[in-house]
């Protein structure tokens, strides 16, 4: 795995369990529904990731998108479905959203080394 991805993993990893850790039951209900809305249902897991995707990107989330840019290599979305995410996301948000589509793409690189 590449540096920027590892990072990003061990950062997220430790937060979320120092926030976990609270015992603050809204917090922890809310990571609960979270986890839950991405599970198969009459969508499946792959397509809500490629729809978080094009949520956080628009939304200009780069935690969020690395996440869900890591959760649709895991389910083995392809560069070009990638591409088709990134280009919707930029017609939805506009122009201000191309700054996120080339660090989305360098993260993605790194995910595909790996």
């Amino acid at each position: 795995m590449g540096k920027a991805v590892e990072e990003f993993n061990r950062y997220r990893e430790r937060m979320n369990e120092k926030i976990l850790d609270s015992g603050n039951k809204v917090i922890r209900r809310i990571y609960n529904t979270d986890t839950n809305a991405y599970l198969d249902g009459a969508l499946s897991s792959r397509t809500k990731e490629m729809l978080g995707l094009v949520a956080s990107m628009v939304l200009r989330c780069d935690d969020c998108i690395k996440y869900h840019l890591q959760e649709c290599h895991r389910q083995k979305v392809s560069r070009e479905e990638i591409l088709e995410v990134f280009a919707i996301a930029n017609l939805v948000g506009g122009t201000i959203v191309i700054p996120h589509t080339r660090r989305a793409l360098e993260f993605w690189e790194e995910l595909e080394k790996s």
